[in-house]
């Protein structure tokens, strides 16, 4: 069964299995309640003919990189200060530990009042799905870092700065990507939802408003672009740090050992 093993082999068949046991289900239940391979094919071909799927794709995609990377942009920075400086870390902590327990989702209705129903409440909704997740990893990864090589760096001359730029971002630089890219997840999952009840564009939109013309096929196609969406840039983004970030430990979004 070593063949088995093999990604030419098992991936191939992984999603044939998926499609028969969709298939399966359409054939059970009829198309109305899941559509099966073909009609969602049909139902995409529709939405991609009339410019709707690849303008809410735009949106969607659009929205979650400017929230995800903003977010990101501020969250690092925070977490090294938390992470480098003691009584910061004292009061930050507790805090950290309990509002990362609140979904962004539960957040939706607050921040269309506070940034109203524009562009600004999504990317918001999306900044704080990345802002914790990659503050506490950033912080996890300064806190990880063996006090003998900030000792030897200080030993050698070298100033706060210095060893914050030359030990500490290094050896960090592993969790920042890895936080980062968790938090790609949780921006798709703020989109979708802010895009549901505040959106009149997007693919959370899509997906919502189907149900008012009983169209299962197009919800199954806002699922399928979703998918499609987080795998490449996924992809895009773990090619980025095996490429540019591999000699400080990043290889296939995990830290060499």
């Amino acid at each position: 069964m070593r063949w088995l093993e093999k990604k030419w082999v098992s991936i191939p068949l992984l999603w044939v299995t998926v499609i028969l046991i969709w298939q399966l289900g359409a054939m059970l239940y009829g198309p109305d309640v899941i559509p099966g391979p073909w009609d969602t094919i049909l139902g995409a071909r529709e939405l991609i003919a009339d410019g709707t799927l690849m303008q809410y794709i735009g949106i969607s995609f659009t929205r979650v990189l400017a929230g995800w990377v903003l977010g990101s942009v501020i969250a690092i920075p925070v977490g090294l200060i938390i992470g480098k400086v003691h009584m910061i870390r004292l009061f930050a902590e507790p805090f950290l530990n309990f509002i990362r327990f609140i979904p962004p989702i539960a957040f939706i209705t607050l921040f269309l009042v506070w940034f109203g129903i524009g562009e600004q409440s999504k990317i918001a909704l999306i900044m704080y799905a990345t802002f914790f997740i990659v503050v506490l990893n950033t912080l996890t990864g300064v806190l990880s870092i063996e006090e003998d090589k900030v000792r030897s760096a200080r030993s050698m001359g070298a100033n706060e700065w210095q060893i914050l730029l030359h030990v500490v971002v290094p050896a960090t630089t592993p969790y920042i990507f890895t936080g980062v890219r968790l938090a790609m997840g949780t921006s798709y999952m703020a989109i979708i939802g802010a895009e549901m009840i505040a959106a009149n564009e997007g693919v959370g939109y899509l997906i919502w408003n189907s149900r008012l013309f009983f169209r299962t096929d197009w919800i199954f196609v806002g699922l399928i672009s979703l998918g499609f969406m987080g795998f490449l840039t996924d992809r895009l983004f773990n090619w980025f740090g095996r490429s540019v970030l591999y000699r400080y430990g990043v290889i296939g979004g995990t830290k060499r050992v």
